[in-house]
């Protein structure tokens, strides 16, 4: 059984993917690490080829490691929006959503240049938050678990991770 991490952008699912690897022995894989590794930064995948290529990477990525067992996988924050992934991640896995608030979301993405929907500085909390508004409903959807990371470190996040995983 695989441990799928999804949720918002800079809600921590790569800090509590690795702590979950390090507690668990597991491997973790990173959706978009391993999309930058093989085709390049995922802002200029956005801006030559378009969202729908990029998603289509995303796919393909699901494909391949939902094939495999005994892995931590945390997701691109649009990732499971798309029902063919949500569905080939649950077959293999559980999936869990981190959600935060959106202060919580915002005082931890403001600072990155590198997320392609969150453009323009000035109106990003307003974006977030729609974001966080349409994705949101999806999110709690497609979840076993539901994890609430405001206030908790990666460590506190990933054990109950862990302990719910090994119940399941």
């Amino acid at each position: 059984m695989n441990v799928v991490l999804c949720g918002m952008m800079g809600v921590g699912k790569t800090s509590v993917g690795i702590k979950i690897s390090e507690l668990t022995g597991r491997r973790w894989f990173d959706t978009d690490v391993v999309i930058t590794d093989r085709h390049g930064r995922i802002s200029d995948l956005f801006e030559f080829y378009g969202e729908a290529h990029f998603r289509a990477l995303e796919t393909d990525i699901v494909r391949e490691l939902s094939g495999k067992d005994n892995l931590v996988i945390s997701t691109g924050g649009g990732l499971v929006l798309k029902p063919e992934n949500s569905e080939m991640l649950k077959n293999g896995g559980k999936i869990f959503f981190l959600r935060a608030r959106i202060d919580t979301l915002l005082s931890r993405v403001r600072a990155d240049d590198s997320r392609p929907l969150l453009r323009e500085k000035t109106k990003m909390s307003e974006r977030l938050g729609e974001l966080l508004r349409e994705r949101g409903p999806v999110y709690e959807h497609v979840a076993d678990y539901i994890i609430d990371t405001d206030g908790k470190t990666v460590e506190e996040v990933a054990r109950e991770v862990v302990a719910l995983a090994e119940q399941a």
